[in-house]
């Protein structure tokens, strides 16, 4: 009775740290947004995160989802809506989804009439969010749980089509967080403008586009390795890159 009690309490934890782009492709984008950040959003998220970067906090939202106090911020981390279909002309959960979760945070952390606590507390969640947003699984369809039915196998091991772009295949690269990102955030000033350029309303679709040419790319059952990953890093990489120069600009506006 006791060890299933304890294995029930440790089962949410193990489920939700392997999620959202795993540890790892947070920590990329937020060590990638740190670079473009101005000196006065700097000093600005220096001063909230307590001299923390946001490679330390990009994990937080997944982390409180141990804590049940949390629940109700769970919808915040993905959005469903039909393939082809734009997300303004999609019917909207009225549990909120990761695009009201992106605007809620810039709206609290902007108001500075909220407390500290509470500006902190949305900091840390946009963090986690704005690298929820590129990973395209996380813009899917609601039928097949985002990709999590679509059951395959990686490198002989049980995966599915949402684990493999959470964390598989980025961990099967076997680069760790700092040199990922050493590789990714040099970029020009012209395609960073590029790559910035447009609302979060574009961005989610561009995800939403992407994610159905992912659909496309398994078949249920199907045994993946080192040519899914030879056909697929460069496109992981071009999402880490996006969501890290995408997240500076929103806490540029931000802070601005």
């Amino acid at each position: 009775m006791k060890k299933s009690l304890l294995l029930f309490l440790l089962f949410p934890v193990v489920v939700f740290s392997n999620a959202f782009w795993g540890k790892t492709g947070h920590r990329v984008t937020g060590e990638i947004a740190q670079e473009y950040l101005t000196g006065k959003a700097k000093r600005a998220i220096h001063d909230l995160l307590d001299g923390h970067s946001l490679a330390f906090v990009s994990t937080f939202a997944d982390d409180i989802k141990a804590d049940r106090a949390y629940s109700k911020y769970s919808a915040w981390h993905y959005v469903n809506y039909p393939l082809g279909m734009r997300y303004k002309d999609s019917n909207k959960s009225e549990h909120g989804d990761i695009m009201t979760a992106i605007e809620e945070c810039i709206a609290q952390i902007e108001d500075e009439n909220n407390a500290r606590t509470d500006r902190i507390f949305y900091l840390k969640m946009l963090v986690h969010f704005v690298g929820d947003l590129h990973q395209p699984m996380h813009t899917s369809r609601a039928d097949d749980k985002g990709g999590n039915d679509i059951q395959v196998q990686w490198f002989g091991e049980g995966s599915n089509l949402h684990r493999v772009w959470d964390k598989n295949l980025i961990e099967s690269y076997g680069m760790t967080y700092t040199e990922l990102a050493s590789e990714l955030k040099n970029v020009s000033r012209e395609k960073r403008k590029e790559i910035q350029a447009g609302t979060i309303y574009d961005w989610v679709d561009e995800s939403h586009d992407i994610c159905e040419d992912l659909y496309e790319s398994v078949e249920v059952g199907e045994k993946l390795g080192y040519r899914y990953s030879y056909d697929h890093n460069e496109l992981l990489f071009q999402q880490l890159q996006k969501g890290g120069l995408r997240l500076a600009k929103i806490l540029n506006d931000v802070f601005g």
